[in-house]
C-alpha cells in the first residue's frame, strides 16, 4: 500500500459539443498534469462527471487514463454508479485494464449504514484491484460517525477513503487505524496532511498542479510554515472559484490557460456571461492572471 500518496488531481474529462469523450484534449491535459509531476489522476469521479456518462463512456475514459499514465502513477477509477451491478462490472473492469485502484461514492439517495456498506462489500469484491471509499457526508446521510468509517475500511479489499469533510479529528482517528486517507478538501490539504493524510484528490489541482506537488513536497521535508503559507496563496485561487459554479468555473479557466475541455455534461450548465465576466475580473486582481492569460 506505500504505493498510494501524494498528489492526485480529480481530472476533468474533456468532451466535444455533443458530450462525446475527446480524446486529444485528454492526453493534453495529462501530459501537463504529469509535466507538473503529479502522483497520480483519480479518473471519472464528481469533478470528471463519470456519473453523467454512460457506461460505455466511462470505460473508453478510464482505458485511456491507464494507456496515458506514465509508468508507476497512479490511476485511481471511480467506479460509482446508480445500482450495485453497474459499479462491480465498472469494477471489474477498471481492474482488468490495470487501474492502480477504484473508488466510489456512496449511492446517493436516504440508504441506511447497512445498504451503503453492502454496496461497498459487493464491489470490492468485483475488483481485484483495492478500493478506496468515499466519505462525502453532505451525500450519504446514512455515515455520519467514527465507527462507521471505520468499519468501512475494515471491509476486505478496502486500502482507505477518499475523505471530503471538514472534521479532521475522524480524519485523524482513521488515519491511526491504519487507512489510507486521500485528503478531498482542496482548501485544507496542510491540515488535512498534518493530521495524517497520505495526500490529496483535489478539482483545483488541474488548475494549479505544480503548487498542489510543492505543498505536498513541502510537507514530506517538515516545512509546514511554509506549505501553510503556500496554502494561503493557493486559497485566493480556490475562493474565486467557490464564487461561482466549481465545474463550469474550472473548464473555463482550463481554457482561459490554452486546454478547452468543452462544455460541461447536461444538466449541469455553464457560466453565464455575466458570471464569467466576474470571475474574469476576480482573477485580474490577483497573481493568476497570466497563468490564465488573463491580462488587466
Amino acid at each position: 500500500m506505500q504505493q498510494f500518496f501524494g498528489i492526485l488531481p480529480a481530472v476533468i474529462t474533456p468532451v466535444d459539443s455533443n458530450e462525446h469523450f475527446h480524446l486529444p484534449t485528454f492526453e493534453t491535459l495529462l501530459n501537463r498534469l504529469f509535466q507538473a509531476r503529479v502522483d497520480g489522476i483519480y479518473v471519472c469521479g464528481q469533478t470528471g462527471e463519470g456519473l453523467q456518462q454512460s457506461t460505455t463512456q466511462r470505460m473508453r475514459v478510464a482505458e485511456a487514463a491507464v494507456a496515458l499514465a506514465p509508468k508507476g502513477k497512479q490511476v485511481i477509477i471511480h467506479i460509482g454508479a446508480g445500482s450495485t451491478r453497474e459499479a462491480r462490472h465498472l469494477a471489474a473492469h477498471a481492474s482488468d485494464i490495470g487501474a492502480t485502484a477504484v473508488s466510489s461514492l456512496p449511492p446517493y439517495g436516504a440508504y441506511s449504514f447497512e445498504e451503503v456498506r453492502d454496496y461497498y462489500r459487493a464491489i470490492a469484491e468485483a475488483s481485484s484491484v483495492p478500493l478506496f471509499v468515499y466519505y462525502f457526508p453532505s451525500i450519504a446521510p446514512g455515515i455520519t460517525r467514527l465507527d462507521q468509517l471505520l468499519e468501512l475500511c475494515a471491509i476486505p479489499n478496502v486500502a482507505g477513503m477518499k475523505y471530503t469533510d471538514s472534521d479532521l479529528y475522524k480524519l485523524s482517528e482513521l488515519a491511526h487505524s491504519g487507512a489510507i486517507i486521500y485528503a478531498g478538501s482542496d482548501e485544507m490539504l496542510v491540515a488535512s496532511l498534518l493530521r495524517g493524510a497520505s495526500g490529496g484528490i483535489g478539482s483545483i489541482y488541474n488548475l494549479l498542479p505544480d503548487l498542489f506537488v510543492e505543498l505536498f513536497s513541502l510537507t514530506r521535508a517538515g516545512r509546514w510554515a511554509e506549505a501553510s503559507a503556500l496554502q494561503d496563496r493557493i486559497n485566493v485561487l480556490i475562493r474565486i472559484v467557490l464564487h461561482h459554479p466549481v465545474n463550469p468555473a474550472i473548464k473555463t479557466l482550463l481554457r482561459w490557460s490554452g486546454i478547452d475541455c468543452g462544455p460541461c455534461l447536461k444538466p449541469r450548465r455553464e457560466l453565464s456571461a455575466e458570471e464569467e465576466q466576474s470571475l474574469r475580473a476576480r482573477i485580474e486582481q490577483t497573481d493568476y492572471a497570466q497563468r490564465f492569460q488573463v491580462m488587466s
